[in-house]
Formats: structure tokens, C-alpha cells, sequence
């Protein structure tokens, strides 16, 4: 069985300590520590959590190698992020948000998880980036939250 490739968001890294969200969390990143998910990290994430608690930066410390794939922005994201931008997905005051759909997209991730179900998580956001995702060329991107996702 294929093991999935997810892209998580900062808000996964988050949710595993917030009591409304920390079991779903915390189960996912059980099913990566088992070796039954793979983490598609980007360098955005890794950046958006440099200021976090230690407890929350200790979270991707903690992820076993073999369980993380690395990507990072570059032209190819950017213009997508853009792209989004310019149709108006997200404002450009959550340019981030869509830069995660953008770097989750181009890397051909599975599935990207979130908790951000006003700017991501969200029916009509969905069907608005995969619109652009078509657009532009790329698949469209699988996106849900853990609630989704884990057993």
C-alpha cells in the first residue's frame, strides 16, 4: 500500500497542543511517527514555525527523517501563489495560506491538512484554488483536515 504523502500546514503543528484540535493532531502525527504517512515539509512552514514554543518547534525536531520529504519555494510556487492572489482565492494578507497550497501542489503531495477552515479548509476555497490549479496546468490538490484524514 502506497504510503500518502501529506502537506501540513502551521496549524497542525499548533493544533496538537489546543485542546479542540489536539486529538486528531496528535493521531496524525502518530500515523507519521508509524511510518504510515510521509510529512511534505516546506522551508514556509519551517519558518512560520521558528517563533513557535519549543514544544511546538520539538514537534518537527521530533519527526523521524525517513518521514519527512523537504521542499521550498521557488519561482514555480511563487507564480502559483500568485496566481492564486490574482483570482482572488485568499487577499494578499494571507498570501502565506497560499503559498502552502501552491508548495503542496507543485510538490504533488497527496493531501494537504489544515485547521485554517476560513482561508483552506473551506468548500468554496477549495473549488476556487484546484479551479486555478487547473488553470495553470497542475492537478487539482486534495485538502482537508485531520478530522479527514486520520483514523
Amino acid at each position: 500500500m502506497k504510503v500518502p504523502r501529506i502537506y501540513p500546514d502551521t496549524s497542525i503543528f499548533g493544533g496538537y497542543f489546543d485542546e479542540e484540535f489536539a486529538f486528531k493532531s496528535r493521531l496524525l502525527f502518530e500515523m507519521v511517527h508509524q511510518g504510515r504517512a510521509v510529512l511534505v515539509i516546506s522551508d514556509i512552514l519551517v519558518n512560520e514555525l521558528a517563533p513557535s514554543p519549543p514544544r511546538v518547534r520539538s514537534l518537527l525536531a521530533g519527526l523521524p527523517r525517513q518521514a519527512v520529504e523537504l521542499v521550498f519555494a521557488d519561482d514555480e510556487s511563487e507564480h502559483l501563489r500568485d496566481a492564486y492572489l490574482r483570482a482572488g482565492v485568499v487577499g494578499p494578507g494571507h498570501h502565506r495560506d497560499a503559498h502552502h497550497i501552491a508548495l503542496a501542489t507543485v510538490a504533488q503531495a497527496d493531501i494537504l491538512v489544515s485547521w485554517n477552515f476560513k482561508h483552506i479548509v473551506h468548500y468554496d476555497k477549495i473549488r476556487m484554488f484546484n479551479a486555478v490549479n487547473l488553470k495553470e496546468g497542475y492537478p487539482q490538490i486534495d485538502i482537508r483536515s485531520p478530522r479527514e484524514v486520520v483514523p
